[in-house]
């Protein structure tokens, strides 16, 4: 028999062992609300993960550092990064998903409702994501669309967006529509994208018009991850079967075509050719970390939703170090492809590989597209280069929204969950960020892209994040406690350096990369030399602490409205008052900062008075 208590909205708190076993038969027949689903196997799990985790930064901006940062050199400290911060890090996130079956937002508030904050946070992160991070997809498939065409448009200057200062590159002969080169030419591949593709201006505020062909490819994408999400888990674990395959496909199609072009070898000794002496520079350490915590996806609240749909006795240990073994290797491997590649470009123009290396969209959109235009059949590799750039970016995409829709659903079960009303806040919040996409598709829309990806997405907001997770787990909550936890799902304690590193290693590595990036974070650079005016600047520290903001707002209304002393208020909101079990593996249930006692109602015939306190934790 269960013992239930009723908050003061009358939603039950589920305590102990003794829930029901009633999630895994669903809703009664008569009740007209959902079932919160379930990964269908093991397989759709790990796919989304890796859809989640493999992403565009593995391509553009792991083998760009590796470069930069001493070659070979740099993975001792990425790999340093990925065993003591990244690896507990993830083991954290997807464990707690799986152990409660709760969202990044409840799921924090259930565990430790003192630090309910983060989850609100990292659901911020995403709701910029959507915003911004499409973007990137938009201008990949206006990309993919003209790789159709013969020849490829940028790669020639007979078109209607040529100036007479266009010139292309050919080998080691340069042209300007068959004239001398000249002084101040732009190639086809730039004028491409800054006339053609972003019909870019020369001043930020030109926020008018739109490109109504960038807006219709950001319909389609918007549309795509629509349809990718709606049905919750059942739709996404059926998408993720391609959409997280097919980009290893292309990677591996470009990797032997690129490393069987003339210079590949000097592309790839350039790669890894080590440097020891980087290993002395702090920037070095500062681009490993900030490395592993933006490819490892964590801090965004996407690892807990998707932990929370596995099954209870999923083995989420073993999934850690696979996934995480899978995504290093990625980026290790895309960088063969990348600089093989590079190594060809470079050859064929005679110039040195540091100068057509980049990282970032300046990677994707304007050395690629020179280096395909060079190969023979440039069309299929065009197709294939910038499919996979779609691919990898749609799951990360359509993982972030399927976690925003599992916090809200989560925080509102009773009224989601019912008839259509999942699609429609779906298909609402949609609207909502197409339109507010529209801006990115403005001739000024990459200086707002720029100021997105400097403030919002920067590496302090995901530190301070990871830094307060760890506090939270290793001396709130307590690392013996959780490794308790993680001993009721796997059936085996994890080894001792997790609790080590919950508690010290990781918080400490943080806080060191942390302050590091406060204090020599670079001022925001725009395209073409612009400089961004005092109100980009404004909105740019603005969307940065909003991301912050849920932190200290939430700790102050949970002390507020948690009744006692200072003392007795934290001591109670220490650690929540759920304790799942196998009996309750996908119970939805929403969970309050605990209210007194002598509030609750007793809907069972047991006594509560031998409930265990919120403080007490597990037996």
């Amino acid at each position: 028999m269960s013992t239930q208590i009723q908050n003061e909205q009358g939603v039950g708190l589920l305590t102990g062992s003794s829930a029901p076993n009633n999630s895994s038969e669903g809703p009664k027949k008569d009740s007209p609300q959902k079932a919160r689903g379930q990964w269908a196997n093991k397989a759709e799990y790990l796919l989304a993960v890796v859809g989640h985790i493999v992403g565009l930064g593995n391509i553009w901006r792991f083998p760009y550092l590796c470069y930069k940062n001493g070659g070979g050199v740099f993975l001792v400290p990425y790999l340093l990064f990925l065993v003591l911060s990244g690896i507990p890090l993830f083991l954290l996130e997807t464990s707690m998903g799986q152990y409660t079956s709760l969202g990044g937002v409840m799921a924090w508030r259930s565990f430790c409702p003192l630090f309910g904050g983060v989850g609100y946070a990292t659901q911020l992160l995403v709701l910029h994501g959507n915003v911004y991070y499409i973007t990137v997809l938009v201008w990949a498939l206006f990309y993919l669309v003209n790789s159709f065409q013969w020849p490829l448009p940028w790669s020639h200057c007979n078109n209607t967006w040529n100036t007479e200062n266009c010139f292309v590159s050919e080998g080691r002969n340069l042209t300007a529509n068959g004239t001398a080169l000249p002084e101040n030419g732009m190639s086809s591949v730039m004028e491409f994208w800054e006339r053609e593709v972003l019909q870019l201006s020369s001043r930020m505020e030109d926020l008018s018009p739109v490109s109504w062909r960038l807006a219709l490819c950001l319909l389609g994408i918007w549309i795509l991850c629509y349809f990718s999400v709606w049905k919750g888990v059942k739709s996404t674990g059926k998408v993720v079967y391609f959409t997280a395959t097919f980009p290893y496909v292309t990677l591996l199609v470009l990797l032997i075509r690129g490393v069987t072009l003339p210079g590949a070898g000097d592309g790839i000794i350039y790669y890894l050719k080590p440097n020891y002496v980087r290993l002395a520079d702090p920037q070095v350490w500062m681009d490993a970390g900030t490395q592993i915590f933006f490819s490892s996806g964590v801090c965004m609240g996407c690892l807990i939703a998707l932990g929370s749909y596995n099954r209870f006795n999923n083995d989420c240990l073993k999934d850690c170090f696979t996934l995480c073994i899978l995504n290093s290797a990625t980026s290790i491997v895309a960088g063969f492809a990348v600089f093989s590649i590079l190594g060809f470009m470079a050859q064929e123009q005679g110039i040195d590989i540091s100068e057509v290396a980049q990282s970032g969209p300046g990677l994707a959109f304007i050395v690629f597209p020179r280096a395909i235009a060079m190969m023979p059949f440039p069309q299929f590799w065009g197709v294939c280069f910038f499919l996979m750039i779609i691919l990898l970016g749609l799951d990360s995409q359509f993982v972030g929204i399927e976690s925003l829709m599992t916090s809200l659903t989560d925080l509102y079960p009773t009224f989601v969950r019912k008839g259509y009303r999942r699609e429609l806040l779906l298909l609402l919040m949609s609207i909502v960020s197409f339109l507010l996409g529209l801006i990115l598709t403005t001739p000024g829309g990459l200086y707002v892209f720029q100021i997105y990806d400097h403030y919002s997405y920067s590496g302090p907001g995901l530190l301070l994040l990871s830094i307060l997770e760890t506090l939270a787990v290793g001396w709130i909550y307590g690392s013996d406690r959780y490794c308790d936890v993680l001993q009721s799902m796997t059936g085996y304690r994890p080894w001792p350096i997790f609790k080590v590193c919950w508690s010290y290693v990781t918080p400490a590595f943080c806080v060191g990369i942390f302050v590091f990036s406060l204090v020599w974070w670079p001022p925001v650079t725009l395209a073409k030399g612009v400089v961004a005016p005092g109100w980009a600047i404004a909105l740019g520290w603005l969307l940065c602490l909003s991301n912050i903001s849920p932190l200290p707002l939430w700790t102050t209304y949970a002390l507020l409205t948690t009744p006692g002393s200072l003392r007795q208020r934290i001591c109670q909101l220490r650690n929540g008052a759920f304790t799942p079990s196998p009996e309750n593996e996908f119970q939805a249930i929403e969970l309050q900062p605990p209210a007194p006692k002598t509030d609750a109602k007793v809907t069972s015939d047991l006594d509560v008075s031998g409930l265990e306190t919120p403080s007490e934790g597990l037996a």
